[in-house]
């Protein structure tokens, strides 16, 4: 339920946003994590078996682990820089916007996607946050002063 707290209006913006809870952004990302499983399996694994590489090695520097790290930064890098969103965002029309009404920037974007996502699955309970905060953000949104916002 969207409560009128949840509502807050920015500098820089000419309306208001509804800033996307936890659970919102939580289904957003099982979708996009089926996406990325999906490329894996129809690009990555029939090359891999093609060129005879294991698909089961464990080590986290086996060359199939390098590979579906860089398909699962790549992916949110690139779909929320040139679209501010991903798929699964997409789907669920939320989108990732800079608080102060800036572009996103590359750096920002890094950052966010990558130094952040790894904080944030590293201390798991810093995706438990975005329940509790006003602007509705992650860890890696704080540190990089974005928020996942509903467009629609």
């Amino acid at each position: 339920m969207i409560q009128e707290k949840d509502v807050i209006p920015h500098v820089g913006f000419k309306e208001e946003r509804r800033f996307a809870g936890f659970w919102m952004r939580f289904w957003a990302y099982l979708l996009d994590l089926l996406v990325i499983g999906s490329i894996e399996r129809i690009l990555i694994y029939p090359l891999f078996r093609s060129l005879d590489l294991s698909l089961h090695e464990s080590s986290m520097f086996a060359p199939i682990s390098i590979l579906t790290a860089v398909i699962f930064y790549a992916y949110f890098v690139l779909m929320t820089k040139f679209l501010g969103q991903t798929l699964g965002k997409m789907a669920f029309g939320l989108k990732v916007v800079d608080l102060n009404g800036k572009k996103l920037t590359w750096g920002t974007i890094l950052f966010r996607e990558w130094i952040g996502r790894f904080i944030s699955t590293t201390v798991w309970i810093s995706y438990v946050i975005v329940a509790f905060l006003p602007k509705k953000q992650g860890l890696h949104d704080l540190f990089t002063e974005t928020s996942v916002i509903h467009e629609r």
